[in-house]
């Protein structure tokens, strides 16, 4: 680390030029290819999956994207002669619309499209093309043609995939107010503009070239629409944060009178490496994803890591260019000029930091109980935790989308807006004759409210019919309609026949998607934990660090997702957030979720406990390395914390509701980790546990590979210790002459020299 810090600092402004000339390379390339992402959550060999397959090799050019025109009158009804015709002129100019693959009116063939009361109709359009493959322009030159047909008494609105990829979100608004956040925190911690505007600066270079890269990878696989979105969240928090801390290191270094160059390799070659250690231990619990085998979430995994990987190369490269670049600048001016008069001082914990640390070390057992009932309390609403398909019922109450999902659940029930599709497959008449009984059995199940006509493919060999139910799609009858469907009533009808009969729609599909997650979820959690155990347990000499680590992150996770469920599942606050109705969680939410909230909770662990291990390993003293260590990291730990928050919470403005759950999940997951646990519950046990904190099995240590985040010097004085507590050790079993006194220390003066000893051998 310190050679490339010394290399970055020797050639800055060739450093400066590299990342320049990758993000313009990143930025020109993906606007040259353009975006390519998919929301394929269909997985295959799932019923749902076989469905659509099947669909789609019955019915060629019927898996096209489904979007709705929707209109209501508050007087007479849409029988009216005016307005029908002014809405069959309509539908024909939709028809004409380029990707339009067919209308279906229904003033026309399709009359079951006008509510009972006759004030609400809608006419079904069919794209050419799936949702991800149709142009934003078409899909909006469909909302402007419909939308101008709406009068004074005839309102107008749109729902379906296509219809929703138009309605406007708040564009970037979400990471300016981030940024400006992080800069208003950055400039009060450190008091010079200049050493505020680097982790700024590194952040956005680096999610930049993270951004476009994404937008490129979108053409090697399955990219989600969001994951430039929550890269880009994940990127900006981490990224601010990662540079502040090498800041704040530089700065000490400054203080203590070392020269531009020298404080900045000496920040990067010791923060540095605990910078790169926490990234990597994020890039590990998202790589994790890959082992769930599903291609939706390789390609968010993937994309994450990407961003997580350039964060932490701009923090130990870029950063420390930049910094030789202001000079002296990272410090205020009131800092300059005492260090001009009055020389280094020492700088030493005072403040609230240190009687925070103080008052933890007096009362650990009290404090620790309090904050473990905090953390149960808030992750109680986790057991109440739903998977759903959340749908544009969801969306913000001003949205058109939301507006025509309103409309048709008034006008024909709350099923319609998410029927299930049923595709069968024939061989014989004998599975013909098994199908045609089929609507009657399903007519009268329970959860139906209506079933349409069967449609046979050409050659008779496929059929379709649709299921409408009487509850919403992301109501949990409609699942168990789902299930009694494959269990119960389809099986009775496939008997004494070869007819299969396959349930689909987006409410299956979600569920299965659903279904397929908790089942590998057990494995992927274990995993994650295992990995990010072994990284500490290596990283910190310690079989208690990486148990608490553990433990703590599971903590901070399901009280993120406690506050999820209270917010989204049972609608506290959506609305006013401008966020839409309460519904489901999605499906791969957790899974991302416990990736990422993985990742962000070690990296506070991997701050703070780096600082109490270097601590121990000078001085032998757990109550020290736990009251320091504390001490001088809270502070930093909080702002970071502040930071990190105020990027996350920004993103609920961006409209989109996953993205708005990713913001709140990891704002809180963050403000929990940094606020509760790490600066409360961590020292509180660590100070319960005294020295078995640092415990490990001498034949373990000796076979463990060694990680080094701590600085040499430490790491030679731990060895001189140990060795002479050794020697000591041996005396007291040899004969009497041959022993010396059992308490001998490292002095000052061995210490001293022992720290020389490795400044001269690294430079």
């Amino acid at each position: 680390m310190a050679a490339i810090a010394r290399w970055c600092v020797k050639h800055r402004l060739v450093a400066v030029l590299l990342w320049l000339v990758a993000l313009g390379g990143a930025v020109t390339g993906a606007a040259l290819a353009g975006s390519a992402y998919s929301n394929d959550y269909e997985v295959p060999g799932t019923e749902s999956g076989r469905a659509t397959a099947l669909l789609d090799r019955g019915f060629h050019g019927a898996g096209g994207d489904s979007d709705t025109i929707v209109w209501h009158t508050d007087r007479g009804s849409v029988r009216a002669p005016d307005v029908e015709q002014r809405m069959t002129a309509m539908l024909h100019k939709v028809e004409d619309l380029p990707g339009i693959a067919s209308v279906a009116s229904p003033y026309g063939s399709a009359p079951g499209q006008i509510s009972e009361d006759g004030r609400t109709a809608y006419a079904a359009v069919t794209f050419d093309a799936q949702a991800d493959d149709i142009p934003k322009s078409e899909a909006q030159a469909l909302v402007d043609t419909a939308k101008a047909a709406a009068t004074d008494g005839v309102q107008v609105e749109l729902g379906g995939a296509a219809v929703g990829a138009t309605v406007s979100t708040g564009g970037h608004t979400a990471e300016i107010v981030g940024v400006a956040v992080a800069a208003v925190v950055l400039f009060l911690a450190f008091g010079s503009l200049a050493a505020a505007v680097l982790p700024i600066a590194t952040a956005l270079v680096s999610v930049g070239i993270a951004y476009s890269g994404i937008v490129l990878l979108g053409h090697l696989m399955t990219v989600a629409d969001f994951a430039p979105m929550l890269g880009m969240l994940i990127g900006l928090g981490v990224g601010i944060d990662y540079a502040l801390f090498i800041v704040t290191r530089h700065r000490k270094g400054l203080k203590r009178g070392l020269p531009v160059a020298e404080a900045a390799r000496i920040a990067v070659a010791t923060t540095g490496r605990a910078v790169v250690f926490a990234g990597a231990t994020v890039c590990i619990a998202l790589l994790g994803m890959l082992i769930l085998r599903l291609g939706f979430l390789n390609g968010v995994a993937i994309a994450a890591s990407l961003t997580v990987v350039l964060t932490v190369a701009a923090s130990v490269t870029l950063l420390p260019a930049l910094l030789s670049l202001i000079g002296m600048r990272a410090l205020s001016r009131k800092e300059r000029r005492q260090l001009a008069e009055h020389g280094p001082q020492p700088e030493l914990p005072t403040g609230f930091a240190a009687r925070w640390s103080a008052f933890v070390e007096r009362h650990p057992k009290l404090l620790g109980a309090v904050a473990a009932v905090v953390m149960l309390v808030l992750a109680l609403p986790t057991f109440a935790l739903h998977l759903g398909s959340s749908d544009q019922g969801n969306n913000a109450a001003t949205a058109t989308t939301r507006k025509a999902y309103d409309l048709i659940a008034e006008g024909f029930g709350p099923g319609t807006n998410g029927p299930l599709t049923l595709v069968a497959e024939l061989d014989g008449a004998d599975d013909r004759v098994a199908l045609d009984a089929l609507p009657a059995r399903l007519a009268h199940t329970k959860g139906v409210e209506s079933v349409s006509p069967i449609t046979y493919n050409g050659p008779g060999d496929t059929a379709v019919l649709t299921v409408v139910p009487d509850s919403s799609p992301q109501s949990k009858a409609t699942s168990e309609l789902v299930d009694r469907l494959r269990h119960d009533v389809l099986p009775a009808a496939e008997d004494g026949s070869s007819l299969q009969v396959h349930v689909g729609g987006v409410t299956a599909s979600f569920d299965d998607f659903a279904e397929i997650i908790v089942g590998k979820l057990p494995l992927f959690v274990g995993v994650v934990i295992a990995l990010g155990c072994v990284l500490l347990l290596l990283a910190f000499r310690s079989i208690g660090i990486p148990l608490k680590a553990a433990l703590m992150n599971v903590m901070a996770v399901a009280g993120a997702f406690g506050v999820v469920v209270a917010i989204f599942q049972w609608g506290w606050g959506t609305e006013l957030l401008g966020l839409g109705s309460a519904g489901p969680i999605e499906p791969f939410l957790p899974v991302i979720m416990v990736s990422v909230l993985f990742g962000l909770s070690m990296d506070y662990q991997v701050f703070l406990v780096s600082r109490m291990y270097e601590e121990w390993l000078e001085t032998g003293d757990n109550r020290r390395a736990v009251r320091v260590g504390l001490a001088e990291t809270s502070r930093v730990i909080n702002s970071a914390a502040v930071i990190m928050i105020s990027v996350f919470l920004a993103f609920v403005l961006s409209g989109d509701r996953v993205i708005a759950m990713f913001g709140i999940a990891l704002a809180a997951a963050v403000a929990l980790d940094a606020f509760v646990l790490r600066t409360l519950l961590v020292p509180a046990l660590m100070h319960m546990l005294g020295g078995a904190n640092w415990w490990l099995p001498r034949w373990l240590d000796r076979r463990l590979p060694r990680i080094s985040i701590e600085p040499p010097e430490c790491r030679v004085a731990a060895d001189a210790r140990a060795k002479i507590a050794t020697e000591a050790l041996e005396t007291l079993e040899a004969p009497e002459p041959a022993r010396i006194p059992a308490q001998r220390v490292l002095t000052a003066t061995q210490a001293e020299e022992t720290t020389e000893d490795v400044r001269d051998t690294t430079g």
